[in-house]
């Protein structure tokens, strides 16, 4: 590709359908990514992970010579960083990836390009790239747009959010905002919010640890109404009639690349400060602790009822219904938990939206069912929903899959 206008540096989650939107716009981009099969993929028009209306996007982009994918950066006008941002010891963030990317794109900068992190970071992080950048490339001080500017997109339906969610954008300086609101405004029809790096990168924080706690309440009503006999989504139900009340509904925990992460990113930097944040991420983490303890309480129980082990189906391994993506999942922790507790148990694995799994053997959602004694549905998958329940089953329904 001659001359791109844009390097996106990741092709992952949110880099390659970013990247494909940019492209339609008849913007020519260069995306980066370490692994090459992901960079052939792409190359030959194709996605390496499901999203809908992503596969289109990609071919046409490709087709029309708007998009290429390489291992290395190219020089052009703006670098979009879109790198993950994982964890050390004790719930660190490490942002090793993004000090990567950036010093990979440091002889290739020059005067008035744009700088820009969408990686989910901690407070302060676009201010020390920016003296990275400018203690290897003193001269360029000043002279290029630095801006941080959080992803919030919904997996199933990026494309659309991508395009219609109102965005965050912080540069280190006034000019530097303005530059980043410019450029997103060549793609983004929601309104684009002005202010500065540190609030963009706290905001993408407590977006998420809002969204945590909340659903920490649900999850615990969840504990309480099980040992208390109560139906926990009627119960949610009802009080969701108070026309101030808005109940969120419990599943099994959180996971995600967002919710179930973003969290720490505060606690670590301000640990004193953040009690309410910390503790709902206990309470999520130990619903997913709690259900597979269910789990195995409710096969002893069947093993004494009836003089035998029990069929165990387990419903689900992605972190949220009907999509493709594991990380974080609290289903699939829950799996591996039941597993390591019974070496000589017979179970299937359900997961309708990938065809296969490295470490475990998928079985069709409907063999799983007619097989199974015990029914555990761990993620409200849309197949799940079908499934007509017979009274001989044992049914643990962490999700919700059958409330009405």
């Amino acid at each position: 590709m001659d001359n791109p206008q844009v390097v996106m540096i990741g092709l992952g989650y949110i880099g390659l359908p970013t990247a494909a939107l940019i492209a339609s716009k008849s913007i020519k981009v260069h995306g980066v990514d370490i692994n090459p099969k992901i960079v052939e993929t792409i190359n030959k028009g194709e996605i390496h992970i499901v999203e809908p209306e992503l596969d289109i996007a990609v071919a046409n982009a490709v087709k029309q010579g708007y998009l290429k994918a390489a291992i290395n950066a190219v020089e052009a006008n703006a670098y979009l960083i879109v790198v993950p941002t994982p964890f050390k010891a004790k719930n660190e963030p490490d942002i090793s990836f993004v000090e990567s990317a950036t010093k990979s794109i440091l002889p290739l900068l020059k005067e008035n390009d744009l700088y820009i992190i969408e990686s989910t970071s901690p407070v302060g992080t676009t201010e020390k790239m920016r003296a990275l950048i400018y203690n290897a490339r003193p001269e360029l001080k000043d002279k290029v747009y630095i801006a941080y500017c959080p992803e919030r997109v919904l997996p199933g339906n990026v494309m659309y959010e991508l395009v219609n969610n109102d965005r965050v954008i912080g540069g280190v300086d006034e000019r530097s905002t303005k530059k980043a609101l410019d450029f997103y405004s060549q793609f983004v029809s929601g309104q684009l919010h002005p202010t500065n790096a540190r609030t963009a990168e706290m905001c993408k924080l407590v977006e998420n640890s809002s969204r945590d706690v909340q659903i920490a309440f649900a999850n615990e009503l969840s504990l309480i109404c099980d040992k208390a006999n109560i139906n926990v989504w009627e119960l949610i139900n009802l009080a969701n009639k108070h026309p101030r009340v808005n109940i969120l509904q419990p599943g099994c925990g959180v996971g995600g690349h967002c919710i179930a992460v973003d969290p720490y990113f505060i606690v670590s930097e301000y640990p004193l400060e953040s009690k309410i944040i910390s503790k709902a991420r206990e309470v999520n983490n130990f619903k997913s602790f709690w259900c597979a303890e269910k789990v195995q309480s409710t096969k002893l129980q069947f093993e004494l009822k009836h003089g035998r082990k029990a069929r165990i189906a387990l419903m689900g391994l992605a972190f949220k219904p009907n999509i493709d993506d594991l990380r974080e999942s609290p289903a699939k922790y829950i799996v591996q938990r039941v597993l390591q507790n019974d070496n000589d148990g017979e179970y299937f694995i359900v997961e309708p939206n990938i065809e296969d799994h490295k470490v475990f053997k998928l079985t069709n959602y409907i063999e799983a069912y007619n097989k199974a004694d015990i029914v555990v549905f761990l993620v409200n998958h849309k197949e799940f929903k079908d499934i007509e329940i017979s009274d001989e089953k044992v049914v643990l329904d962490f999700c919700g899959v059958f409330n009405k």
